[in-house]
């Protein structure tokens, strides 16, 4: 299911892109090719459906990726943790439990007295 999501969010991205690229923040672009008065499509019902598109595609971007994170959310309890860091295992094991201390040892007198 996630190999799924991943290709749609790809695909999604892919057409996000083309599109963001074929408009013209100053009114060129796409729709500045249809000038002429007797298209079906106008400029205006062009640029207009451009941001539809846009505004959809990135909708159904954010909804992909919620999907994709609540999908490979970690199942509680797991035990294993794939992303903890090495350095942090080595620092819990060596900081969490104290030195051994010697069994026969002697404790020399106080002669600061």
């Amino acid at each position: 299911m996630s190999t799924l999501i991943s290709i749609a969010i790809i695909l999604v991205c892919i057409l996000l892109i083309l599109i963001v690229l074929v408009q013209n923040s100053k009114g060129g672009g796409l729709a500045s090719s249809f000038s002429s008065s007797n298209q079906v499509m106008g400029v205006r019902k062009t640029a207009d459906f451009l941001e539809k598109a846009t505004w959809s595609l990135a909708g159904a971007l954010l909804v992909l990726s919620l999907l994709s994170a609540a999908y490979n959310k970690p199942a509680e309890g797991s035990s294993t943790n794939k992303t903890e860091s090495a350095t942090r295992k080595v620092g819990e094991n060596a900081g969490g439990a104290a030195a051994p201390v010697p069994a026969n040892t002697t404790t020399l007198p106080d002669t600061t007295k």
